[in-house]
């Protein structure tokens, strides 16, 4: 992969976003080739823009989908019982059954499990396969739903489908009002936040010291140490994004994306990135205050632990003390307190400068999933989370302010 010139060419293609044709898809991987994975859902998002828009999907129907896997992955009956909607998430349509079945490791079992699958065309353009895989090799070092069975291109679902162990938890205090849609705001309390916290920092010092190398990662593009390669995927990726979904011009995302790709920051250590590792998508048990289950693994790569940090860190994901007045990184502890934690636990150095790198690139990811792609999918009718889509658009001015004053510390 090369770092690719800015597009200079004509700006009269928002409509042609819509039914894009393979010239522009061709152009859009030429200048912003990314892992080869996600490249290849990409193409397969814009292919398939052209396509019919969401279908609601019943219950009963997606129970038969699943029964029509099992039916050809399983030996032996099996039944499947007590299927209902999970809500959470912004992007996946989301199932909890249960299922009586013959594990050829485990004997006769009953399992609860959630069948995740993407609507006709997500918020996410992500790969089942990648967070199934990232999913099967990270459980050693903090708690994640064991993966069953992954349908990875709609062979017996509509669309691509992971099926895996519900996790049982919360995500705020039930006592609580406060946190609004994807755990935005979340207030534990003086006592939860310090056994919350301590366990939130161990577990990404965990996940960001495993040695990718070492980890069977097929379809993954790993990085090079010492290199900029990190930070220009990534940056590729959602100015790719940008130029796939919007509908209008931005000169704030112009100035952001030059800015970040004049100053392209080295990796010195390659790790297993979340991608959206914050309050919110972690469950906790409220009798033992213990993580039970780390979730939403869908922008998981190998990159640059400070993105990571970054994102925990954004003013979106937390709140300030309403007794201190300080901003607390996910509702659980000051920024330099996450930090020098953070420090503790991994034995990593947390690189400033990198940090100030990423929490731009951040935001500026955000803005292209807030202005961009959910004003595209929600227009054309592509996703049956239309409404709340809609809602987050409004995080887009936000978000612009955060942007500006990041980059105005910068230039």
């Amino acid at each position: 992969m090369t770092t690719v010139e800015p597009h200079t060419g004509s700006l009269d293609e928002f409509g042609l976003r819509d039914d894009p044709s393979p010239e522009f898809i061709e152009d859009l991987r030429r200048r912003f080739p990314v892992d080869a994975e996600l490249d290849a859902m990409l193409v397969r998002k814009m292919q398939r823009r052209n396509g019919s828009q969401y279908q609601r999907v019943t219950l009963d129907e997606l129970v038969g989908y699943l029964e029509s896997m099992l039916a050809d992955t399983v030996d032996g009956p099996f039944t499947i019982s007590d299927s209902r909607w999970l809500s959470g998430g912004a992007s996946k349509m989301q199932m909890r059954v249960t299922l009586q079945w013959t594990d050829p490791h485990r004997g006769d079992v009953t399992d609860v499990l959630v069948v995740r699958m993407d609507p006709a065309e997500s918020l996410n353009a992500t790969s089942r396969k990648q967070e199934a895989e990232i999913l099967g090799v990270v459980g050693d070092v903090l708690p994640v739903p064991t993966v069953r069975w992954l349908d990875a291109s709609g062979e017996w679902f509509p669309e691509p489908a992971l099926i895996y162990d519900f996790a049982s938890g919360v995500t705020k205090p039930t006592a609580t009002d406060s946190g609004a849609v994807s755990g935005l705001g979340t207030m534990f309390g003086p006592e939860l936040r310090k056994r919350l916290g301590r366990q939130f920092v161990d577990q990404l010092a965990a996940l960001h010291s495993l040695d990718p190398t070492r980890l069977d990662l097929r379809w993954f593009d790993r990085p090079e140490p010492g290199t900029t390669q990190a930070a220009e995927w990534k940056l590729n990726h959602y100015q790719r994004v940008w130029e796939e979904d919007r509908g209008e011009d931005l000169p704030l995302m112009d100035v952001a994306g030059h800015w970040l790709r004049r100053n392209l920051p080295v990796v010195d250590h390659v790790s297993i990135i979340h991608g959206d590792y914050r309050s919110g998508n972690f469950l906790f048990d409220e009798s033992t205050s213990d993580i039970t289950a780390w979730l939403d693994w869908e922008y998981c790569h190998l990159g640059d632990r400070h993105r990571d940090l970054a994102w925990a860190t954004d003013a979106t994901f937390g709140h300030t003390d309403p007794e201190t007045g300080d901003y607390l990184v996910c509702g659980l502890f000051t920024e330099e307190e996450f930090l020098r934690e953070y420090e503790r636990a991994s034995g990593f150095t947390v690189d400033r400068e990198r940090l100030a790198y990423y929490k731009i690139a951040n935001t500026y990811q955000l803005i292209v999933a807030t202005r961009a792609t959910a004003y595209r999918i929600s227009r054309l009718g592509k996703t049956h989370q239309d409404v709340l889509l809609s809602w987050v658009g409004g995080m887009v001015p936000v978000l612009s302010r955060q942007l500006i004053d990041l980059l105005k510390e910068r230039i």
